[in-house]
């Protein structure tokens, strides 16, 4: 397995390309699929995403514990990825159903429906910087998302997500729970979440949202 050639994009970075989450991203024929959660438990990604066909955005994705129907930052990142190699798909195909992907910019976006993804604990909390001070080790079990409004009319918030149930102590930038929130609050959202990753979604009643970034090779 170690010797597998596996790309690795950082999903959600700042505006200067600092932060994000790293993806492992594996050629599908490469990796049986009795095999492929013990990989990305080994690689240690909290999401790896295995491409069956690069032309028809056909994709599986796992994390150390199970694989996903559907994730915000493995399609986004891939998105980003099959674009690198030539093959720009205006659909990613997901366990989940079709996944609609938009390039705008520096900007990669995916259209997903608002219930997709991990059932969520939502905390908000009274500042930004509360958030910030927030202790992993409080956060044992489950799913549990901070968050507090940066800049309320700006649709600017503050966030962190502690997912052990999912292997993950904190997850950097967390695309389905963005959508979710989206819909939680009924409005477009641009959210800096973990260290500083930035995540932008766009409100699309009723019950569909987008959630984009920028994503960079990592060196």
């Amino acid at each position: 397995m170690t010797d597998l050639p596996v790309d690795v994009v950082t999903v959600f970075t700042d505006p200067d390309g600092k932060f994000g989450n790293p993806l492992g991203i594996v050629a599908g024929h490469l990796v049986a699929p009795a095999d492929r959660q013990a990989l990305a438990a080994h690689l240690g990604y909290s999401e790896t995403v295995y491409v069956d066909d690069a032309a028809a955005g056909a994709i599986r994705i796992f994390t150390a514990t199970g694989e996903m129907s559907f994730a915000g930052h493995p399609t986004v990142g891939v998105a980003w990825w099959l674009r690198s190699q030539g093959h720009a798909v205006p659909v990613l195909q997901t366990p989940a159903g079709e996944i609609p992907v938009t390039f705008d910019g520096d900007l990669v976006s995916v259209q997903a429906d608002t219930s997709w993804g991990s059932t969520w604990d939502w905390t908000e909390l009274a500042t930004p910087a509360d958030v910030v001070a927030a202790d992993p080790a409080s956060y044992s079990a489950g799913h549990t998302y901070l968050w507090s409004w940066q800049d309320e009319e700006a649709g600017i918030l503050r966030s962190r997500a502690f997912a052990p149930a999912m292997g993950v102590a904190e997850d950097e930038a967390t695309g389905s729970a963005a959508t979710q929130l989206t819909a939680l609050l009924g409005r477009d959202l641009h959210i800096v979440q973990g260290r500083g990753s930035h995540l932008y979604t766009t409100h699309l009643p009723p019950s569909q949202a987008t959630v984009g970034g920028r994503v960079v090779w990592v060196e």
